[in-house]
């Protein structure tokens, strides 16, 4: 028998309309012991919350996340919120006994995200409520595929990782001024937005921690156009006054992971040209992948030994077959999926674990992790030297022996 759970939701900007859409196409895709249901939309202006709700499928509406905590309907509380609000609502969130879905990154500092995720194990261990970070790109077939090729051996010893995620989005100097700007209300620019990412899906790949880094950050405009409740990504501005930006536009650092590969990562909003082109490629003793997030039903892949003759080389991978990770639920062998997909994929596996009660990933203390590269970042950055993370050890992925890589469509469906 099913039963259903309520959402809350706090922000209904660009992330809370993808959360949205997840919410309420989930149980259509995948069905599932517990159906979602939009209980709340929660946002500081009434009357553009109103408008949201109404747009989103929301069936009521608050303007103070505290009261979205403590409705009883509610058993999720999903933080889409710029990133100076996280800590203070899931700390409240989990203490209140709701489970809690947290857009990345987990927090603005290490401190913060040291405090939310030790609540989390303590609610944890209390309630048995579960707290999710959202690094949705884990979510996308291709890379779940690709976490499962690595695990079961397929490349052979790691030697080099290649992580790069560019957009172009601030390339004008007349972009405005937005909390993405802003260290108190985002944390980070483009390292928290960007290179976060990045380290997460490099870490869940490849079962490897980065241990230490060596880095750069730099600001190429340090003024931009102060326009009140300007949100960046596609706002203009000309004239007036301006305000201080007190982030960085563009990461690079170099990386030692635990178990011996070298790494190099970039993240750039001023990368003219790309929108939004996340690319990572691994390279081990047997073999090679490559992921790029604009080609997102794709896997590149090369296996040392195979087929050496003159055809040798790489091959592309659709990703698109039902025994492919989470296509079950979809569309026939070759119709693709889209960004919006992950974000589906990821409340369902949210639902699945609050129904079996087990554990999350990533989960509040993944979320962490990713935070204490990105505070070895920024030390590495001011002092030019190299600093370690503290994360030194593997992880364990586990290996599914049901690999299933399918270079093309077929007649025939292959055997898993």
């Amino acid at each position: 028998m099913t039963r259903s759970i309520g959402v809350g939701l706090v922000g209904y900007s660009f992330m809370g309309r993808a959360h949205s859409a997840a919410w309420r196409n989930v149980a259509a895709a995948f069905g599932s012991e517990i159906t979602p249901e939009l209980v709340v939309l929660c946002g500081r202006d009434r009357a553009a919350a109103t408008a949201a709700a109404a747009r989103l499928g929301w069936s009521a509406v608050e303007t103070d996340w505290r009261r979205v905590v403590e409705r009883d309907d509610v058993g999720i509380v999903d933080i889409c919120t710029p990133g100076a609000s996280h800590a203070e609502i899931a700390i409240a969130a989990l203490r209140a006994g709701k489970h809690v879905l947290c857009e990345k990154p987990l927090a603005r500092d290490l401190a913060e995200a040291e405090d939310m995720a030790a609540e989390a194990a303590r609610a944890h261990e209390r309630t048995g409520v579960v707290a999710m970070v959202g690094f949705n790109y884990r979510r996308l077939p291709a890379v779940e595929l690709a976490r499962r090729l690595v695990a079961s051996g397929r490349l052979g010893d790691l030697r080099h990782v290649r992580a790069a995620y560019l957009q172009d989005w601030l390339v004008d100097a007349d972009v405005p001024l937005s909390w993405r700007l802003v260290r108190d209300e985002a944390g980070s620019g483009s390292l928290g937005d960007l290179a976060a990412h990045a380290i997460d899906l490099v870490e869940h790949v490849s079962g490897a921690r980065l241990a230490a880094v060596s880095a750069l950050l730099t600001t190429f405009v340090a003024t931009r156009p102060a326009v009140a409740g300007a949100e960046g990504l596609t706002s203009k501005a000309t004239g007036g006054a301006r305000g201080e930006v007190s982030v960085d536009d563009a990461s690079l650092f170099l990386a030692r992971l635990s178990g011996g590969a070298v790494g190099t990562f970039e993240a750039t909003r001023y990368a003219t040209g790309h929108k939004n082109a996340l690319r990572v490629e691994l390279n081990g003793s047997l073999g090679s992948l490559a992921f790029d997030l604009e080609r997102l039903n794709e896997l590149e892949i090369y296996e040392q030994g195979r087929d050496e003759d003159a055809s040798a080389g790489w091959r592309r991978v659709l990703v698109t077959e039902p025994e492919h990770p989470y296509l079950e639920a979809w569309w026939p062998p070759g119709h693709v999926l889209g960004w919006e997909h992950s974000f589906v994929h990821e409340v369902h596996d949210l639902l699945a674990a609050i129904e079996g009660g087990g554990e999350i990933h990533p989960s509040f203390a993944d979320g962490l992790a990713v935070q204490r590269v990105l505070d070895a970042v920024e030390r590495s950055a001011a002092s030019g030297a190299w600093v370690e993370t503290g994360l030194g050890h593997r992880l364990r992925p586990p290996a599914d022996p049901g690999l299933a890589v399918t270079p093309a469509r077929s007649a025939q469906k292959e055997e898993p």
